[in-house]
């Protein structure tokens, strides 16, 4: 399975910014957006089961990021609303091993996105 991250950008601190995740090929698996700052550890940011059931938020962007999916169309979705400059990151998406449960551990997620570049300005 590949996967495709878009929709990174350079917005204002207070902005929106929409990431869409294309996978090659259905991922009946959770899949999850992870970032990782300039200087910083590499941390879960949002993860949604195969079916939508059930999301976790990683506490800074609880109330304002959305994890969606579209299995249709093999795709997640990041909404991203209030923008803060410590957004700023490479945000990659993953699917990974788990269907039920979305897991919050890198190890679980076995393919990886290529990233797309969040900067947030203030």
């Amino acid at each position: 399975v590949q996967l495709q991250a878009s929709g990174g950008g350079l917005v204002q601190a207070g902005g929106s910014l929409r990431l869409s995740c294309i996978a090659s090929a259905f991922s009946s698996y959770a899949m999850g957006w992870f970032r990782q700052a300039p200087g910083k550890e590499h941390e879960i940011v949002a993860a949604i089961n195969w079916d939508s059931s059930n999301t976790y938020y990683a506490e800074p962007v609880k109330g304002r990021f959305t994890i969606s999916r579209d299995n249709a169309k093999n795709t997640v979705y990041l909404q991203m609303n209030s923008l803060k400059p410590d957004d700023t990151a490479v945000y990659y998406c993953a699917t990974g091993t788990t269907r039920w449960i979305p897991s919050t551990r890198r190890e679980d997620y076995y393919y990886w996105g290529q990233g797309t570049l969040v900067t947030v300005s203030s």
